[in-house]
């Protein structure tokens, strides 16, 4: 078995190559921009024509701090025989220009095929958009680009840009919780009215990440930063969330997907939208919560930030939460006892059940867990380890019932993870599997796990080909019509996103920050479950049932193996080459 700090640096080492992956993508949008040389007149004219002076002058910042060529020169200079197109833009070259064009012709011919915006899908703003919250459960599934109307409805699929625009009121300042950033990109998505408010980024960078963050932040006085702590070594900021303050309420939404154009694009994600919070009334009353104790939990869960935060956290107390229909899961970086020892993670997941769930005489073991998620972590040299020990067994946690009773049956557990096929045939081609990082180093330890795996299929939402980065969880009725419950979370498969036990089950160690939201039928009206597929009320579960288990030649996605055999878009995949850029025919697709 392989020691614990092992298992954590394969999951931070499959993260940092999706980070240079994206950078990658982002780098070359950038680049692409800078070529065009497009004059600032024609620029406003592009954006919205409520477009502010100060705004153009920030665009203007911002595109005159991308000409700068601060990479080393390459020691072959002109004559490098290199391939690799991140080598191209991590090196200078002999006889570069140091400006706006600072790649070279023989770098743009290596890069062929390479550069090419990032489309999203059509949205709708402001007074269309307003019937979005019509959604029963504010439960939606992010608008995929290229899918036929009735799978982006208004009821069930929503942009990024749709969620920013859904108040007319005015935008006092905002927070976005996430592990991945494209600043402008981000700034993009808000309204025009609202693009010059005060933004603070909450994320997990340290050294140099950090300062290339900030340094996207530049052109932008209004965005500011703050780094959350991570005591715990290979843990991440990988919580996804934002707080809308608008002056006549509070907005919290929580979802899965990295402020990234590629996630808001041609990829699956899930968003839980809250209703707009009022302000209290009579503040000399005492905080107002419901029996889902979303408003303290989720003034713990900002308290671990320390005093950064206490701001947002004194502004959430102003404000009444309780109509929020969801119990709040969230981890937290630290090893957890005592009273503490369920407030995060499986624990506190566990806790909820138990005291809110579903009964064990309504769902037996006969109804099996099902987790679906875009990363695995390292679980152990047998299923036993951890995933059908502690995991296990909170995912099968009923009301009046005692699992750790000798005999007690508990649930059977089934995964959802995408297989090669599955990648190699999604809409993006190969490139959907960037943001799958799962490797080949931890696959090979644990290949008792294949045998639990089953295809990502989703005919029904029209998502059988958009990449899934959304993870949910879920208990699921033998004959696949009925849910128990439903959790849509951050959490990938990982002891470091959802905990594991140290000193005899009286510690619980978590090194990453995570967030999601659960769904108990009761808290919505419905007797005892959910039904998987009701379209009437909006529930609209991401994946198709039955599910379909892996074949005797399926495999999992492994995102540093190399792919030879041609995808949707004709490339191959190559880690480290890059050739299913440099070979594809992704410009003459787009």
């Amino acid at each position: 078995m392989a020691s614990p700090v092992e298992i954590d640096q394969d999951e931070i080492l499959a993260r940092k190559l999706q980070a240079k992956y994206d950078l990658e993508y982002a780098m070359s949008q950038k680049s692409e921009q800078s070529e065009t040389d497009m004059d600032l007149q024609n620029q406003s004219r592009k954006r919205s024509a409520s477009t502010s002076t100060d705004e153009i002058e920030i665009i203007s910042q911002s595109r005159n701090s991308r000409s700068i060529d601060t990479r080393p020169l390459c020691k072959y200079g002109a004559k490098c025989y290199r391939e690799n197109p991140m080598h191209f833009m991590e090196y200078r070259h002999s006889g570069e220009v140091n400006n706006n064009n600072n790649v070279s012709e023989n770098s743009q011919k290596k890069l062929k095929g390479h550069h090419h915006t990032v489309e999203q899908p059509k949205v709708e703003t402001n007074d269309q958009s307003q019937s979005q919250l019509s959604n029963k459960y504010s439960y939606y599934l992010s608008k995929v680009r290229g899918l036929e109307n009735e799978f982006n409805s208004r009821n069930s699929s929503i942009h990024i840009k749709e969620i920013l625009s859904l108040e007319k009121s005015e935008l006092i300042s905002s927070v976005q919780f996430n592990y991945m950033f494209d600043v402008s990109w981000l700034l993009d998505q808000y309204p025009p009215k609202d693009r010059n408010n005060p933004i603070l980024i909450v994320h997990g960078y340290s050294g140099q990440s950090r300062i290339n963050l900030e340094q996207q932040g530049q052109p932008f006085p209004h965005v500011k930063f703050f780094q959350a702590k991570l005591e715990m070594s290979y843990g991440t900021h990988h919580s996804k969330m934002m707080f809308l303050l608008y002056s006549d309420g509070l907005r919290i939404v929580i979802h899965t997907a990295n402020l990234i154009p590629q996630d808001w694009g041609r990829r699956t994600q899930g968003v839980w939208i809250s209703p707009l919070f009022s302000k209290r009334q009579n503040k000399s009353e005492s905080a107002s919560d419901n029996d889902t104790g979303f408003k303290q939990d989720l003034l713990d869960y900002i308290a671990s930030y320390g005093p950064a935060l206490f701001e947002w956290r004194s502004r959430i107390m102003e404000h009444d939460l309780s109509a929020a229909k969801v119990f709040l899961i969230a981890s937290v970086p630290g090893r957890h006892s005592g009273r503490n020892l369920d407030r995060w993670g499986h624990l506190k997941l566990r806790k909820i059940l138990k005291r809110h769930g579903p009964s064990k005489d309504k769902v037996s073991a006969s109804w099996p867990a099902i987790c679906q998620f875009s990363s695995i972590g390292s679980l152990g040299s047998s299923r036993d380890s951890w995933l059908y020990n502690e995991f296990r067994t909170s995912l099968s946690a009923t009301t009046a019932t005692k699992l750790s009773h000798l005999g007690e049956r508990k649930a059977d557990i089934k995964l959802i993870f995408p297989s090669v096929e599955n990648v190699r045939n999604c809409l993006e081609g190969y490139k959907g599997g960037s943001c799958l990082p799962y490797n080949r180093a931890t696959a090979n330890k644990q290949l008792w796990l294949n045998t639990l795996l089953h295809n990502w299929a989703a005919k029904k939402s029209g998502r059988h080909r958009a990449s899934p980065h959304i993870k949910t969880y879920t208990r699921v009725s033998p004959d696949s019509t009925e849910l128990a419950w439903f959790h849509l979370t951050s959490a990938n498969l990982s002891k470091a996103a959802w905990g594991a036990f140290e000193k005899n089950e009286t510690q619980l160690m978590i090194r990453s920050y995570e967030i999601g939201v659960l769904f108990l039928p009761q808290q919505f009206g419905n007797d005892k479950s959910f039904k998987t597929c009701d379209l009437k009320t909006h529930w609209l579960i991401p994946y198709d049932l039955p599910l379909i288990p892996y074949g005797s030649q399926d495999a999992p996605w492994t995102w540093d193996t190399p792919h030879l055999d041609p995808d949707t878009h004709g490339a191959q995949w190559i880690p480290g080459g890059y050739k299913a850029f440099r070979e594809s025919r992704y410009e003459k697709d787009e």
